[in-house]
């Protein structure tokens, strides 16, 4: 009679001594994540540089989290309608955003539904996106220290082209003016293909761009890097000083680009997630091919993309405030 009983007792408590693993992993928020397919939006068109680091992340997030990671493109308001997607997804560690510095700046050019530190949870940069001032090869201005003097000598008549109001170019250029303590004369364009154009038919004097985009014109005579923007010289053109170095001291402005998923995400979740993140970014293909971008890797914590948000939210207010910037 109790035989059977006994068996029954012997069998459930074995069971419980199974499943309590999973139980303890629930109860410390991670729940054996990830269990199901994890969407990572892309607030930019399909095709473009941000798609393209996207696709490279999913695609090795997909192979370690031993789950499917798929690419969503919500474009729309620079960025700011596939923002707002994810704020309002479950935050569960399911839905991801993948977004530009332009996570930092479009707050201050226009109404967002959703605040860029409190409305989302940093999860770690993937690279910083340094970017160069450049000159037609033919022009006079032939460094950095050429151009402070010409733009001394003529107040707001040098003038340098934008991919558009409010983007990174202006952005950056404004911020040197003000360092420099010049005044140049902005001229944008709907996007870098005209800027570029513009800078090869003379019309304007200098731009900041991109390397990806920028620098093979240097490589084909056509251009001339006079300055890079990053802290230290850049391996792919080791020649070119950087803004500090010519003349601005302590200058720096990178672009980034970084995964955060929506406010109150399980920290486990994060951690998991940060720490696959920064084992991708260690893979010599993964940095080969984001460098052929023309971008430079680089992981961070939670807590220092956090970081780097917050800081990047003040400087650009201070920025857009003091130049008087408004969207288009």
């Amino acid at each position: 009679m109790w035989k059977p009983f006994l068996q029954w007792t012997a069998a459930f408590t074995m069971a419980v001594c199974t499943i309590s693993p999973t139980v303890a992993l629930a109860q410390a928020g991670d729940g054996g994540y990830p269990q199901r397919a994890i969407k990572l939006v892309v607030p930019f068109p399909a095709g473009g540089g941000v798609d393209a680091v996207g696709r490279l992340l999913a695609e090795r997030l997909s192979a370690s989290l031993r789950q499917p990671v798929l690419v969503d493109n919500r474009p729309g308001a620079g960025g700011a309608l596939g923002a707002l997607a994810v704020a309002r997804s479950p935050a569960d560690g399911y839905t991801l955003l993948l977004n530009t510095n332009g996570h930092a700046i479009l707050p201050h050019l226009q109404k967002t539904e959703w605040d860029p530190v409190t409305d989302f949870v940093p999860i770690s940069q993937v690279l910083v996106l340094p970017m160069m001032v450049f000159a037609n090869a033919n022009s006079p201005i032939k460094s950095l220290a050429d151009l402070i003097a010409a733009a001394k000598a003529n107040p707001g008549k040098v003038s340098y082209g934008s991919s558009g109001i409010g983007g990174p170019i202006h952005l950056g250029m404004e911020m040197f003016a003000s360092r420099a303590g010049v005044k140049l004369l902005h001229v944008p364009y709907r996007g870098n293909a005209p800027m570029v154009t513009a800078l090869l038919g003379g019309e304007i004097d200098v731009t900041l761009d991109t390397l990806a985009v920028s620098y093979p014109q240097v490589r084909a005579g056509k251009f001339r890097a006079i300055a890079t923007t990053s802290p230290t010289r850049l391996k792919i053109a080791s020649d070119v000083p950087t803004i500090s170095e010519a003349g601005v001291s302590g200058f720096d402005y990178l672009g980034w680009q970084g995964i955060l998923a929506p406010a109150g995400t399980p920290p486990a979740v994060v951690a998991r997630l940060s720490s696959e993140l920064i084992k991708i970014l260690e893979m010599p293909a993964v940095r080969q091919r984001l460098e052929e971008l023309g971008y430079e890797p680089r992981s961070s914590t939670p807590a220092e993309f956090l970081a780097a948000v917050k800081d990047d939210t003040v400087r650009y207010r201070k920025v857009i405030t003091d130049a008087q910037i408004k969207a288009e």
